[in-house]
C-alpha cells in the first residue's frame, strides 16, 4: 500500500520503550557490568530518560504497550523474542491508524522501534519519502543470519526482505534507493556488506560526513524525495568522545558532527518521521541499583 493520503497535519509522539528486539549475547557481552536481567530491560530506562530531557511536546503522545516479563523471548524462526515483538509491532501500527499523523517522533527503545513508523510513512506518502538510516551498524540482518536480535533486522524488513511474518505486518516497504545508510562503518560480519552492495543501498560512512554533508545532501536531492524518516541511533557518535549505546563503538562521527548532519538534512527535506533510538544511560542504571533496597522505596 502506498500513496495514503494525507491526514490532518497531527505530530505525534509515540513513545516506545521496547526492551526485546535486543540480542541477548551483545547485552551480556557488551554490559557485563550489570545482572542480565538489568541489562537487557536498560532500553526502556533510556525511553524513561528520553521523554523526561526531551522539550514538551505540542500533540498527542501515544505509548504503545510494552510486556516487562519474560514471556514470548524465546527464538523462532532466527529471530530472539518474535513472539513478543510482533504483538508489539502490530498494536503500535493499531495506535498510528488511530491518530493518523502526518509527523511522527519516536522515543525508544531498540531500534526495532522504527520498524513501525516508518513503514506506516511509507505507505502514507509513497516513494516521495526517503529514509537516512543513522546508525554505526547495517541494521540489514535476517533470521537466516548469524546475529538473532530483532533489532539488527530494521532495514532489511523496511525493504522487504526477512520474515515472512514481520513482512505480513507492515503497511508498506519501501525501495532501497530511498535508503541511506547514514554514518555506518561496522561491517564486521563481511555477509552484511556484500548484502549491502548487492541490495544497492547508499553508504555514507563517517569520513564522508568529518567536514561537511555534501555526500548526504546529493543522495537526497538524487532520490526525488521531498519527505525524510531520520532514524539516530545513539551509537552513531564515537564513543571516545560518550558513549550513549549499548556497545562502545568507535571510529563514529562526533556530536557536533551528528548535529550538523541532521540540521542539513532537515533543511533538503520535510522532515516527518523522527526515532531515537539504543540509549543506555548506564550512570541511572547504576543508580537505581544503589537505591534498590532503600526503604520506602517499594
Amino acid at each position: 500500500m502506498t500513496g495514503r493520503e494525507a491526514g490532518d497535519g497531527v505530530h505525534l509522539r509515540l513513545v516506545w520503550p521496547q526492551w526485546q528486539g535486543a540480542g541477548s549475547s551483545s547485552v551480556r557481552a557488551l554490559a557485563s557490568e550489570f545482572p542480565f536481567d538489568v541489562a537487557r530491560r536498560g532500553y526502556a530506562v533510556g525511553t524513561a530518560v528520553l521523554e523526561a530531557i526531551l522539550p514538551p511536546h505540542v500533540g498527542p503522545t501515544a505509548v504503545v504497550p510494552v510486556a516487562t516479563g519474560d514471556d514470548g523471548l524465546e527464538l523462532r524462526d532466527g529471530i530472539e523474542a518474535k513472539t513478543v515483538v510482533l504483538e508489539q509491532l502490530r498494536s503500535a501500527l493499531t495506535l498510528l491508524d488511530r491518530h493518523d499523523p502526518s509527523r511522527i517522533t519516536t522515543i525508544g527503545g531498540d531500534c526495532s522501534v522504527s520498524m513501525a513508523p516508518f513503514a506506516w510513512l511509507s505507505a502514507k506518502y509513497g516513494a516521495d519519502l526517503a529514509i537516512l538510516w543513522i546508525d554505526t551498524h547495517p541494521d540489514i540482518d535476517t533470521g537466516q543470519t548469524a546475529y538473532e536480535g530483532y533489532h539488527a533486522m530494521v532495514v532489511s524488513g523496511l525493504t522487504g526482505r526477512g520474515d515472512p511474518n514481520l513482512l505480513a505486518a507492515l503497511p508498506s516497504t519501501i525501495a532501497t534507493d530511498r535508503v541511506a545508510l547514514v554514518g555506518t562503518h561496522d561491517w564486521s560480519d563481511p555477509a552484511l556488506a556484500a548484502a549491502a552492495e548487492q541490495w544497492r543501498l547508499a553508504v555514507i560512512p563517517p569520513d564522508a560526513l568529518r567536514h561537511d554533508s555534501t555526500a548526504l545532501l546529493d543522495w537526497v536531492h538524487a532520490t526525488g524525495a521531498s519527505k525524510l524518516a531520520i532514524h539516530f541511533d545513539v551509537d552513531t557518535v564515537d564513543a571516545d568522545e560518550v558513549r550513549f549505546g549499548l556497545g562502545a563503538d568507535r571510529g563514529g562521527l562526533t556530536m557536533e558532527q551528528v548535529r550538523r548532519v541532521v540540521a542539513d538534512a532537515s533543511g533538503a527535506g520535510e522532515v516527518v518521521g523522527l526515532t531515537i533510538a539504543e540509549y543506555i544511560p548506564r550512570q541511572v542504571m547504576h543508580l537505581q541499583a544503589v537505591l534498590a533496597d532503600f526503604p520506602l522505596m517499594y
